[in-house]
């Protein structure tokens, strides 16, 4: 008889990796045509996409905070036994204290402003108003992994109380706990997209109507009223290019020719996709070349293989 339990197990732990390592594909990928227009990726890619090309200041392979934050998000989850917020704020502020080659704007004003951990970004939203940035995205790969066996509740209180150390917008918070979700829905094996509906039931009703604008089946990243580093048209452009697509490189290189903010828009697609497809789907030479810089940490530098055993640690058997 076949040991369903062992099978099941093993297909969780492929696309978990495929979450974390397709993120960080997505993000070396796009890393290299940040705020370029719309086709400038195609155009410079005519005939597909080969190894991941570097530029802009980037390596090739390459990743940037983006990965970088997600690093250390899983790195304390794994260390501290679970959630603990004091030393999540710990180890990105010495990241930042540390000069990232790339680190949001809101984010290092959160980070270095000397406020303390559970009123820093609060403080900030509160002088700003405006803090509904992807920032909280873009990192949220290994902790949609750790929490997706706890169920949907659990992962999205875990993503808003992510999303807040460095985020004050509820919108923020509500996108990174949509994106968890659907990270959990497509570890199961299930379509996130279809998954949608659901989801967005659980949303802040502050909040539901925005994303639901964003999350519709018939939403198009030109429909965007916002810059796509802003976090609705960020997910909602992650969505599309995985709704309109039939295949993992498909939909990175859908995301990165839109333009923008290439380098977070790829990391949350490659998320999810990676969490659709699996490992097995992330071309071999893009992974080849990976490598995650980690500023504050030494001189500590984690390639494909590090990834993918961060990714089995941080995954869980459903109770």
């Amino acid at each position: 008889m076949r040991d369903t339990h062992r099978s099941g197990r093993y297909v969780r732990r492929d696309r978990s990796v495929g979450a974390v390592l397709g993120s960080a594909a997505g993000d070396a990928l796009g890393a290299p045509f940040e705020f370029g227009l719309p086709g400038v990726f195609r155009e410079r890619l005519p005939d597909g996409v080969g190894e991941l090309c570097g530029g802009g200041g980037w390596d090739p392979g390459e990743a940037t905070d983006d990965t970088q934050m997600a690093v250390l998000v899983g790195e304390s989850l794994l260390e501290r036994g679970g959630l603990d917020l004091p030393d999540v704020f710990d180890r990105f502020r010495r990241w930042a204290a540390a000069d990232p080659k790339d680190i949001g704007l809101q984010t290092e004003q959160v980070l270095l402003g000397g406020d303390p951990w559970d009123l820093a970004a609060a403080m900030y939203f509160q002088l700003n108003a405006r803090a509904a940035g992807n920032g909280s995205l873009m990192r949220a790969s290994t902790s949609a992994v750790y929490f997706a066996a706890r169920g949907r509740t659990a992962t999205m209180d875990a993503a808003r109380r992510l999303s807040a150390l460095t985020h004050g917008d509820g919108a923020a918070w509500e996108g990174t706990a949509i994106l968890h979700e659907l990270v959990r829905v497509a570890l199961l094996g299930e379509d996130p997209v279809t998954a949608v509906p659901a989801t967005l039931a659980e949303v802040d009703p502050a909040h539901r109507e925005r994303w639901a604008a964003a999350l519709t089946p018939d939403w198009h990243p030109d429909d965007a009223t916002e810059f796509n580093g802003a976090v609705w048209p960020c997910l909602g452009s992650a969505v599309w290019a995985l709704r309109t697509t039939g295949s993992f490189e498909e939909a990175l290189v859908a995301a990165v020719d839109l333009g923008g903010d290439t380098d977070t828009v790829a990391a949350v697609t490659g998320m999810l996709a990676g969490a659709v497809y699996g490992a097995a789907a992330i071309p071999a030479r893009w992974t080849a070349t990976l490598h995650v810089p980690l500023p504050g940490c030494g001189e500590r530098v984690l390639r494909a293989d590090d990834l993918r055993q961060l990714a089995i640690d941080l995954t869980t058997d459903p109770a």
